[in-house]
Protein backbone atom coordinates (compact mmCIF):
# COMPACT_ATOMS: atom_id res chain seq x y z
CA UNK A 1 0.00 0.00 0.00
CA UNK A 2 1.15 3.30 -1.00
CA UNK A 3 1.90 6.10 1.77
CA UNK A 4 -0.22 8.97 1.41
CA UNK A 5 2.89 12.18 0.31
CA UNK A 6 2.10 15.02 3.15
CA UNK A 7 1.65 18.68 1.68
CA UNK A 8 4.35 20.57 2.41
CA UNK A 9 3.45 23.45 -0.03
CA UNK A 10 4.09 24.23 -3.62
CA UNK A 11 7.39 24.85 -5.07
CA UNK A 12 8.96 27.87 -7.25
CA UNK A 13 9.75 24.82 -9.87
CA UNK A 14 5.71 24.70 -9.68
CA UNK A 15 4.93 27.60 -11.18
CA UNK A 16 8.05 28.05 -13.09
CA UNK A 17 6.68 24.84 -15.14
CA UNK A 18 3.11 26.53 -15.77
CA UNK A 19 5.21 29.97 -16.97
CA UNK A 20 7.68 27.77 -19.42
CA UNK A 21 4.69 25.53 -20.72
CA UNK A 22 2.61 28.70 -21.57
CA UNK A 23 6.07 29.48 -23.93
CA UNK A 24 6.24 26.03 -24.79
CA UNK A 25 2.85 24.55 -25.67
CA UNK A 26 3.71 21.12 -27.73
CA UNK A 27 4.19 17.22 -27.19
CA UNK A 28 8.27 17.57 -27.42
CA UNK A 29 8.62 19.87 -24.95
CA UNK A 30 6.17 18.54 -22.41
CA UNK A 31 7.48 15.20 -23.30
CA UNK A 32 10.92 16.52 -21.97
CA UNK A 33 9.32 18.04 -18.95
CA UNK A 34 7.13 15.53 -17.78
CA UNK A 35 9.28 14.48 -14.51
CA UNK A 36 9.06 17.66 -13.26
CA UNK A 37 5.17 17.92 -14.06
CA UNK A 38 4.47 14.99 -12.24
CA UNK A 39 7.33 15.49 -9.05
CA UNK A 40 6.23 19.82 -8.96
CA UNK A 41 2.94 19.59 -9.68
CA UNK A 42 0.91 16.77 -10.14
CA UNK A 43 2.38 15.42 -6.35
CA UNK A 44 1.41 18.38 -4.33
CA UNK A 45 -1.75 18.88 -6.13
CA UNK A 46 -2.68 15.37 -5.11
CA UNK A 47 -1.22 15.85 -1.25
CA UNK A 48 -3.26 19.33 -1.41
CA UNK A 49 -6.46 16.79 -2.40
CA UNK A 50 -6.16 14.55 0.05
CA UNK A 51 -5.13 16.95 3.08
CA UNK A 52 -8.48 19.45 2.43
CA UNK A 53 -10.65 15.91 1.76
CA UNK A 54 -11.61 15.61 5.66
CA UNK A 55 -12.73 19.25 6.21
CA UNK A 56 -15.02 18.93 2.81
CA UNK A 57 -16.07 15.81 3.96
CA UNK A 58 -17.39 17.29 7.12
CA UNK A 59 -18.54 20.38 4.87
CA UNK A 60 -20.77 17.65 2.56
CA UNK A 61 -20.28 14.17 2.73
CA UNK A 62 -21.88 13.79 -0.41
CA UNK A 63 -19.34 14.89 -2.39
CA UNK A 64 -17.44 13.02 -4.95
CA UNK A 65 -13.89 12.29 -3.15
CA UNK A 66 -12.35 9.93 -5.76
CA UNK A 67 -9.01 11.59 -6.83
CA UNK A 68 -9.52 10.91 -10.54
CA UNK A 69 -13.15 13.44 -9.76
CA UNK A 70 -10.57 16.04 -7.31
CA UNK A 71 -8.08 17.04 -10.02
CA UNK A 72 -8.44 18.19 -12.96
CA UNK A 73 -6.30 16.66 -16.18
CA UNK A 74 -3.64 18.03 -17.97
CA UNK A 75 -4.55 17.47 -21.07
CA UNK A 76 -7.12 19.81 -22.72
CA UNK A 77 -9.91 18.45 -25.31
CA UNK A 78 -9.06 20.24 -27.87
CA UNK A 79 -11.51 18.22 -30.54
CA UNK A 80 -14.30 21.76 -31.05
CA UNK A 81 -11.24 24.11 -30.31
CA UNK A 82 -9.56 26.51 -32.56
CA UNK A 83 -7.18 26.90 -30.13
CA UNK A 84 -4.71 23.65 -30.52
CA UNK A 85 -2.32 23.91 -28.25
CA UNK A 86 -2.97 20.16 -26.23
CA UNK A 87 -1.96 21.55 -22.26
CA UNK A 88 -3.50 23.57 -19.64
CA UNK A 89 -1.22 26.72 -18.32
CA UNK A 90 -3.28 26.34 -14.90
CA UNK A 91 -4.67 23.52 -13.16
CA UNK A 92 -7.56 23.05 -10.09
CA UNK A 93 -8.30 20.51 -7.38
CA UNK A 94 -12.21 20.90 -7.03
CA UNK A 95 -15.01 19.16 -4.52
CA UNK A 96 -18.89 18.75 -5.69
CA UNK A 97 -21.54 16.60 -5.67
CA UNK A 98 -21.74 14.55 -8.63
CA UNK A 99 -24.58 15.66 -11.79
CA UNK A 100 -27.92 14.40 -10.63
CA UNK A 101 -30.77 13.00 -12.70
CA UNK A 102 -33.84 15.17 -11.73
CA UNK A 103 -36.88 14.76 -14.08
CA UNK A 104 -34.67 13.23 -16.99
CA UNK A 105 -32.92 16.46 -16.59
CA UNK A 106 -28.93 16.35 -15.78
CA UNK A 107 -28.21 18.85 -12.70
CA UNK A 108 -24.92 20.26 -11.12
CA UNK A 109 -24.32 21.04 -7.70
CA UNK A 110 -22.42 24.32 -6.63
CA UNK A 111 -18.85 23.15 -6.07
CA UNK A 112 -15.48 24.51 -4.06
CA UNK A 113 -12.59 25.01 -6.28
CA UNK A 114 -8.56 25.66 -5.94
CA UNK A 115 -6.53 26.82 -9.30
CA UNK A 116 -2.48 26.72 -9.19
CA UNK A 117 -1.05 28.86 -12.23
CA UNK A 118 2.25 30.96 -12.64
CA UNK A 119 1.27 33.92 -11.19
CA UNK A 120 0.18 31.86 -7.72
CA UNK A 121 -3.62 30.67 -7.14
CA UNK A 122 -7.09 31.54 -7.28
CA UNK A 123 -10.01 29.68 -5.45
CA UNK A 124 -13.37 29.92 -4.34
CA UNK A 125 -16.85 28.52 -4.36
CA UNK A 126 -20.31 28.60 -6.43
CA UNK A 127 -22.97 27.23 -9.27
CA UNK A 128 -20.50 27.04 -12.10
CA UNK A 129 -22.61 25.07 -14.18
CA UNK A 130 -25.73 25.93 -13.23
CA UNK A 131 -28.64 25.08 -15.34
CA UNK A 132 -31.33 28.25 -16.12
CA UNK A 133 -34.00 26.61 -14.13
CA UNK A 134 -31.40 26.45 -11.04
CA UNK A 135 -30.36 30.04 -11.25
CA UNK A 136 -34.32 30.97 -11.18
CA UNK A 137 -35.27 28.75 -8.07
CA UNK A 138 -31.94 30.75 -6.73
CA UNK A 139 -33.63 34.46 -7.52
CA UNK A 140 -36.62 32.91 -6.05
CA UNK A 141 -35.47 31.68 -2.71
CA UNK A 142 -33.27 34.84 -2.28
CA UNK A 143 -36.26 37.02 -2.78
CA UNK A 144 -38.23 34.55 -0.18
CA UNK A 145 -35.92 35.11 2.69
CA UNK A 146 -34.04 38.54 1.65
CA UNK A 147 -32.65 39.21 5.06
CA UNK A 148 -31.20 35.19 5.39
CA UNK A 149 -29.59 35.25 2.64
CA UNK A 150 -28.09 38.71 3.50
CA UNK A 151 -27.01 37.23 6.70
CA UNK A 152 -24.71 34.44 5.22
CA UNK A 153 -23.40 36.93 2.88
CA UNK A 154 -22.39 39.69 4.85
CA UNK A 155 -18.88 40.60 5.08
CA UNK A 156 -17.85 37.94 2.07
CA UNK A 157 -17.16 40.84 -0.09
CA UNK A 158 -16.31 44.22 1.64
CA UNK A 159 -14.81 42.72 4.68
CA UNK A 160 -13.08 39.09 3.49
CA UNK A 161 -12.71 40.22 -0.23
CA UNK A 162 -14.14 37.70 -2.10
CA UNK A 163 -15.01 39.15 -5.82
CA UNK A 164 -18.22 38.14 -7.57
CA UNK A 165 -18.40 36.87 -10.32
CA UNK A 166 -20.40 35.06 -13.18
CA UNK A 167 -22.05 36.42 -16.73
CA UNK A 168 -24.34 39.24 -16.42
CA UNK A 169 -27.61 39.86 -17.87
CA UNK A 170 -27.41 42.31 -20.42
CA UNK A 171 -30.81 43.69 -19.66
CA UNK A 172 -31.69 43.50 -15.39
CA UNK A 173 -33.90 41.09 -14.50
CA UNK A 174 -36.50 42.70 -12.36
CA UNK A 175 -37.02 42.21 -8.66
CA UNK A 176 -38.04 44.06 -5.84
CA UNK A 177 -34.85 44.14 -3.27
CA UNK A 178 -32.44 46.69 -2.64
CA UNK A 179 -29.21 47.35 -4.24
CA UNK A 180 -27.14 45.21 -2.10
CA UNK A 181 -28.66 42.30 -3.52
CA UNK A 182 -28.61 43.25 -7.14
CA UNK A 183 -24.68 41.74 -8.13
CA UNK A 184 -26.03 38.42 -6.44
CA UNK A 185 -28.61 38.38 -8.92
CA UNK A 186 -28.20 39.53 -12.17
CA UNK A 187 -25.95 36.39 -13.33
CA UNK A 188 -26.46 33.50 -15.28
CA UNK A 189 -23.65 31.85 -13.29
CA UNK A 190 -22.67 33.03 -9.85
CA UNK A 191 -19.36 31.94 -7.56
CA UNK A 192 -17.04 33.67 -5.71
CA UNK A 193 -13.53 33.88 -5.95
CA UNK A 194 -10.13 35.12 -4.21
CA UNK A 195 -6.80 35.40 -5.31
CA UNK A 196 -3.51 34.37 -3.72
CA UNK A 197 -0.29 36.23 -5.30
CA UNK A 198 3.02 34.51 -5.47
CA UNK A 199 3.95 34.21 -1.62
CA UNK A 200 5.15 32.06 1.35
CA UNK A 201 2.30 30.42 1.98
CA UNK A 202 1.52 29.11 -1.45
CA UNK A 203 5.28 27.35 -0.47
CA UNK A 204 3.79 26.16 3.07
CA UNK A 205 2.50 23.43 4.65
CA UNK A 206 0.21 26.44 6.10
CA UNK A 207 -1.61 26.79 2.92
CA UNK A 208 -3.92 24.15 3.96
CA UNK A 209 -5.80 25.37 7.32
CA UNK A 210 -5.27 28.76 5.71
CA UNK A 211 -7.53 27.42 2.99
CA UNK A 212 -9.86 25.62 5.25
CA UNK A 213 -10.58 28.73 7.09
CA UNK A 214 -11.44 30.31 3.76
CA UNK A 215 -13.46 28.02 2.40
CA UNK A 216 -15.28 27.60 6.06
CA UNK A 217 -16.76 31.44 5.46
CA UNK A 218 -18.29 29.96 2.21
CA UNK A 219 -19.75 27.14 3.59
CA UNK A 220 -23.42 28.74 4.69
CA UNK A 221 -23.58 29.83 1.18
CA UNK A 222 -22.92 26.72 -0.32
CA UNK A 223 -25.69 25.38 2.44
CA UNK A 224 -27.86 27.98 0.65
CA UNK A 225 -26.92 26.62 -3.11
CA UNK A 226 -27.23 22.99 -2.04
CA UNK A 227 -30.60 23.73 -1.00
CA UNK A 228 -31.99 25.26 -3.90
CA UNK A 229 -30.44 22.27 -6.40
CA UNK A 230 -32.06 19.69 -4.11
Amino acid sequence: MKTAIKFSGFTPDTLQFFAELEENNYKPWFDEHKLIYEQQVLQPLKALAAALTPFFASVDSQMDFRPVKLISRIYRDIRFSHDKTPYKTHLWIAFQRPFQKQSSEWMSFPGFYMEIKKDGSTYGMGLFEAQKKVMDRYREQVAYEPQQFRKITAGLVEKHHFKIEGEEYKRPLKNDLDEYFQPWLQRKGLWLTKSIPVSDILFSEKLVPQMEKEFALLQPLYEFFVNVCE
